[in-house]
């Protein structure tokens, strides 16, 4: 764990809430992200944000530091995605459709042309239609950055299971996108 990951989580420890805001300051964005790409609704992830930081504050104690701080809070959010979905499940589609529909790229990069665009489109869409434990594992390995290890972490499975369906979404992803 990052020396300074692990400084804040001991001061935490010890119920410092500068230590809490600044954990909060280094990883809202990043849980924020991962949770609007897989819930679609602005609103909606930023209550499955606060509801993913109220449940680390609550259940902090439990944190034994076996795995990074930052493995531990995907895996909260995660749980609280699942919960979100299993309970609103008919309109998640809509809104992941909606989302991705209104993104808007602030950073002009390699995909600044139009072939370009149309092919990130094409592999958004595909990621989309991909069943929920594939896209999980892409969403955490690719768009979030946790290594194969974190994301199986997060997940439950095992390190072979996350490499397995990484496999299988090159497969997917080849057959439905043209490059």
């Amino acid at each position: 764990m990052d020396s300074r990951i692990k400084h804040l989580c001991t001061r935490l420890k010890k119920a410092d809430k500068t230590a809490a805001s600044e954990l909060l300051q280094i990883y809202y964005k990043d849980i924020y992200a991962y949770l609007r790409r897989l819930c679609g609704s602005r609103q909606d992830a930023e209550d499955l944000t606060q509801q993913t930081f109220l449940k680390v504050w609550a259940s902090f104690e439990s944190f034994a530091g076996r795995s990074k701080f930052s493995t531990w809070l995907y895996r909260i959010a995660h749980n609280i995605l699942i919960d979100w979905q299993r309970n609103n499940s008919a309109h998640a589609q809509s809104r992941q459709e909606q989302w991705w529909g209104e993104c808007i790229d602030q950073n002009p990069g390699p995909f600044a042309n139009a072939a370009g665009n149309q092919l990130a489109q094409q592999l958004y869409q595909a990621v989309e239609q991909l069943n929920d434990d594939k896209k999980h594992v892409v969403h955490l390995h690719y768009y979030q950055g946790l290594s194969i290890r974190e994301t199986a972490k997060v997940l439950g499975i095992a390190t072979s299971t996350v490499k397995y369906r990484l496999r299988e979404v090159f497969k997917i992803l080849k057959s439905k996108v043209s490059f």
